[in-house]
């Protein structure tokens, strides 16, 4: 059984750069929006919907344009996922998928429901919404399917730019609500981290093959 669902927070503004808000804007504004196919193994959304709208900046962008990010997610910010974790935590070995930039714009987009692969997820915020909208929602029932059974029971985890969370997403089934008004644009980093009980090798061979088309 899962541990009761938590999300140890961390404000790690100082670790950014100064003009990190500048370097954050131009990587998203170069995101991948389309109306993405939900993910095999992976999707708790209901048996209708086949496609959710949103924006990707993948992880080898990410590499290239945001290398003092691709630094923290194998240093520091490795480091407070052991310390909050209690264990020992590795980072992605494979570059592709180790830490990548999602973002919405609007209010027609938002993220999948869905389980992680990895058993330590870090989500950094970059943009905060005080007037709502761009919530985690993570649902409490790990069976859970669709975001209508998540919002009866939850955890809903309101974005606050520079903090750091880290969660077990892949226990809990969780997505992003939407924002509430058409110019507000939410950006967030999602960084996978692998523990010694689940490690990286435990990743579904056909999500790879999902998303990069491996045989």
């Amino acid at each position: 059984m899962p541990h009761p669902f938590a999300f140890p927070k961390r404000d790690v503004a100082s670790f950014l750069p100064p003009r990190w808000q500048d370097d954050i804007g131009a990587a998203a504004a170069g995101a991948d929006f389309r109306a993405f196919p939900r993910t095999p193994v992976l999707s708790r959304e209901a048996a209708d919907v086949t496609h959710i709208q949103r924006g990707r900046v993948h992880a080898a962008t990410v590499r290239q344009r945001l290398p003092w990010l691709y630094r923290l997610y194998r240093g520091v910010f490795r480091e407070l996922a052991a310390e909050a974790w209690g264990e020992p935590i590795d980072t992605a070995r494979d570059d592709r998928y180790g830490v990548v930039l999602n973002v919405q714009r609007g209010r027609a987009m938002r993220f999948e429901c869905h389980v992680d692969s990895n058993p330590v997820t870090g989500l950094l915020f970059f943009t905060g919404h005080p007037g709502g909208g761009g919530e985690l929602v993570v649902g409490h029932d790990p069976p859970a399917i669709g975001i209508e059974t998540l919002e009866r029971d939850c955890t809903a985890v309101r974005p606050e730019a520079g903090q750091l969370i880290f969660f077990d997403g892949k226990s809990y089934p969780h997505y992003v609500r939407p924002l509430v008004a058409e110019s507000d644009v939410r950006i967030a980093a999602v960084m996978n981290f692998y523990t010694e009980g689940r490690p990286e090798s435990t990743r579904p061979a056909e999500l790879n093959r999902h998303l990069f088309g491996d045989t």
